[in-house]
């Protein structure tokens, strides 16, 4: 309770400011009535909020989460958009900076360099609904890995598995290296040069332009090698795995929210809400 007390007072300064200012651009000026007239929130501040973590968290719909707290639907989609919008703004927590939140990838790069922390990087997959038949771009949601229509998001975990940034969603199609590209990974390996990255496989390209600090599995040795460099490289990439699995089990924590065990709304609302759980598991974490 102490902790859902202090994420509401967190966000009750935003989006009172979010709203006035939506407010401002519909009425073109300033309020010609004094501030608290007008009609009145069925739900205050921390229900709605309640609310939001119940539908991320469990996937009620909003028609079920009204008849438990006796208002109509449209009154649960309000809210839950206008909280799930803050959660997706307010960033990710960090390790011993009570306070502090990590919002870019530049953030997580800094604090990394700062504190000596080495990165793990990996993307997860969530299943979506197929494109209506005809809309342009439909294939680029089909994964060649899943075999299913999917949204790739790029995540970036510590040492300990605590989730440290999540990248907007991008369609199933794009590669692992070129969706860490298009969030700028290579503008942040040039300007923070004492940062390292632990890759899988699935980025050898970076680790070819970044060697010594994109950092994947050891290589193969050929057909013929000595048997005691077999078994070097067989102990350096399970090392490796050793390392990188944290950033795994960050990813898992984010899977068992029902909401992204598969999802069945609009695509355009995944990205805030993939943000929105991740930065509630990063403050679940850095408590552990």
């Amino acid at each position: 309770m102490a902790h859902l007390a202090s994420l509401a007072e967190e966000l009750a300064r935003p989006w009172a400011a979010a709203v006035e200012g939506r407010r401002f651009q519909q009425r073109g000026g300033v309020r010609r009535r004094a501030q608290g007239a007008g009609a009145r929130y069925r739900l205050v501040f921390v229900d709605r909020l309640v609310v939001t973590l119940i539908h991320l968290r469990h996937d009620l719909p909003h028609a079920v989460l009204a008849v438990l707290l006796n208002v109509d639907r449209s009154t649960v989609t309000r809210a839950v958009g206008e909280i799930r919008r803050l959660l997706a703004e307010r960033g990710f927590a960090v390790p011993d900076r009570p306070g502090l939140r990590l919002r870019t990838l530049e953030d997580v790069f800094a604090y990394a360099q700062a504190e000596g922390v080495e990165l793990r990087l990996d993307a997860t997959e969530i299943q979506v609904r197929r494109p209506a038949a005809g809309r342009g771009g439909r294939r680029a949601f089909v994964s060649g890995k899943k075999k299913q229509n999917t949204m790739k998001a790029t995540v970036i975990a510590d040492h300990q598995g605590r989730t440290l940034w999540a990248d907007g969603l991008r369609p199933g199609r794009m590669h692992d290296a070129t969706a860490a590209r298009a969030a700028g990974i290579t503008g942040c390996f040039q300007h923070f040069d004492l940062v390292g990255v632990l890759l899988d496989d699935g980025y050898l390209g970076l680790s070819r332009d970044h060697p010594g600090r994109a950092l994947t599995p050891p290589r193969k040795p050929r057909p013929g090698a000595l048997p005691g460099r077999v078994e070097q490289w067989e102990r350096d990439r399970h090392g490796h795995s050793s390392d990188r699995i944290t950033v795994e089990h960050a990813l898992a924590d984010h899977k068992r929210w029902k909401q992204l065990m598969r999802w069945t709304h609009r695509r355009d609302r995944l990205p805030d809400t993939y943000r929105a759980i991740a930065g509630l598991v990063s403050d679940r974490t850095i408590m552990t």
